[in-house]
């Protein structure tokens, strides 16, 4: 096997795709072979898709942690007209119902950011055709898999996939390993939660959404440093602070903070 995967369980695999250092995930079963996030471009998709090919997949199932570019354009690449493509209700709804703006944005925005990504405004954007509320299980054949929403966070619509029989837990961009939480869309006074309910059944390996896969241990400081961050927001927000004042300090670099205090007086004022 070619080092694009790192097995991590049994019949789990990871493939830290190195432009934005964004992860993909393949979970076998008996029957079908599901797929947690599809990377940025129709280029990266082909090349995924002839990855797969080293696990022997069966039918494949497709997840979207997120509505961002980097875990959803290569949908239309990856998908067969009967593909199942999973994400969660605000995620589907973005992608469904703005795909012209999706792809305009994302464009505008990270195509000069690498040599892959020059071609995203050509990019086709095809949504999930199935939606999850709070949960749902998916049967692989031999194996199944949850789905589960545990509120906002990075986005309005992180889908976190639990693999129980390998105590497996792929969080999107919930979890960053390598940089600094990305709040560009985020709800920070909310995050901390939302990573927590997900992180009370973790067991075993846990996938972020960038960077190295991690133990329960790393996550949960994560979530501590995020709930830190949070406070701060609320505090400074309920005090009448600038932002400025309550960026000076705190977890993560400046001008992540600045970012999140940005984020979260706006998520505190609604």
């Amino acid at each position: 096997m070619s080092p694009a995967w790192q097995q991590i369980a049994d019949g789990v695999h990871v493939w830290r795709y190195p432009v934005l250092d964004v992860n993909v995930t393949a979970v076998s079963g008996d029957d079908a072979t599901l797929v947690v996030d599809t990377l940025s471009t129709p280029a990266q998709a082909r090349r995924l898709r002839h990855a797969l090919a080293e696990l022997e997949p069966r039918r494949l199932v497709l997840v979207n942690t997120h509505a961002h570019f980097d875990h959803c354009f290569g949908n239309a690449t990856l998908a067969g007209a009967d593909t199942e493509i999973w994400a969660h209700d605000a995620t589907r709804r973005r992608l469904a119902e703005r795909p012209g703006r999706v792809v305009a944005e994302a464009a505008a925005r990270h195509a000069g950011d690498d040599p892959e990504l020059a071609d995203l405004a050509t990019v086709t954007l095809l949504a999930p055709n199935r939606t999850v509320h709070e949960h749902a299980v998916l049967d692989l054949g031999g194996r199944r898999v949850q789905l589960r929403y545990a509120g906002r966070g990075h986005s309005d619509g992180d889908l976190a996939v639990r693999v129980p029989d390998a105590g497996v837990l792929v969080l999107g961009d919930l979890l960053e390993v390598d940089a600094p939480p990305q709040f560009g869309d985020a709800y920070p006074v909310s995050w901390p939660a939302t990573l927590g309910r997900l992180l009370d059944d973790a067991t075993g390996p846990v996938v972020p959404g960038h960077g190295g896969v991690v133990d329960v241990g790393y996550a949960r400081r994560q979530r501590d440093e995020l709930a830190e961050l949070a406070d701060r927001i609320a505090a400074g927000h309920a005090a009448g602070a600038p932002v400025e004042r309550v960026a000076a300090a705190g977890p993560f670099d400046l001008p992540t903070r600045r970012e999140a205090v940005a984020r979260g007086y706006a998520e505190l004022a609604g």
